[in-house]
């Protein structure tokens, strides 16, 4: 028991959930375009998130306490490290035409982190943090999986309606982790729960689903099999968005709430064998 709580946390701690969400949203795109898997990608896509997520959460601290690092932090730093340098070794496995995307979407995450501007980075600049993260998400998920194929134009109504969902998406998911902090974030940071109060963050996130699945009705070519996964998913979303609070317990957002993505891919699959 003690063994699957320790082994549990690393894979909370060292982002591999998260990776997985992101993978996962990816490989919902490329199901919606019918397009070829490519599993090289998928690993830059998987690795590339534990890199970039634990730079975020880790490389400040580490800086700091570089000497007294905890067990489990050193650990994360030795598995990040390992994903990195794999990371750098199938990049030369995907077209170079896919690095201009990647790195613009890498050095927002840089940008992210780091300060650059009057010692602020887009994670402290006043109401950016939430759109950042939701941008960087929709370009690793929808963007990326269709340049690297090369079989959609980026200026297509179809791949701009499905970039404006996982963008909407994304926001109604990472609101439960600001109401979760809502005690804890400066007022500098204007989120949208500060902002709106709790109440009103749950109203916006309801109207952003909504939105996310009208969007579908504007495609030029609509997937019977992602509009119901995408109508169920929201739903889910509501759902949860609904429950959270400032006191939730430890996983309802780092686990459920991204979970939710993985969720869609199993959905997915289960509809198109059912209903194919």
């Amino acid at each position: 028991m003690r063994f699957f709580k320790l082994f549990f946390n690393f894979y909370i701690n060292a982002s591999i959930h998260v990776a997985l969400a992101v993978s996962s949203l990816a490989y919902i795109t490329i199901q919606e375009y019918m397009a070829p898997f490519s599993p090289e990608l998928f690993v830059v896509i998987f690795l590339g998130a534990i890199s970039g997520y634990n730079f975020i959460k880790y490389a400040r601290i580490a800086g700091l306490h570089h000497r007294s690092l905890a067990t489990s932090l050193k650990s994360i730093q030795v598995f990040s490290f390992l994903c990195g340098g794999t990371l750098l070794y199938f990049l030369f496995y995907i077209p170079r035409s896919t690095w201009v995307l990647l790195l613009s979407l890498a050095l927002l995450t840089l940008f992210y982190a780091i300060p650059f501007l009057k010692r602020k980075s887009l994670r402290t600049l006043h109401g950016t943090k939430l759109f950042v993260v939701a941008i960087v998400w929709s370009g690793v998920a929808v963007l990326l999986p269709l340049w690297d194929l090369g079989i959609v134009q980026l200026g297509q109504t179809d791949v701009i309606c499905s970039f404006v969902q996982v963008f909407l998406l994304v926001i109604v998911w990472t609101l439960p982790f600001e109401i979760r902090d809502l005690n804890f974030d400066a007022p500098s940071l204007g989120t949208l729960p500060q902002k709106l109060g709790v109440r009103g963050a749950k109203i916006l996130g309801g109207v952003m689903v909504l939105l996310a699945i009208i969007l579908e009705g504007f495609k030029d070519t609509i997937s019977s099999y992602h509009f119901y996964g995408l109508f169920f998913i929201g739903i889910l979303s509501v759902v949860l968005l609904g429950i959270s609070s400032k006191k939730q317990s430890r996983y309802f957002a780092s686990f459920l709430i991204e979970s939710i993505p993985i969720i869609w891919v199993l959905l997915d699959i289960t509809l198109r064998r059912l209903l194919g």
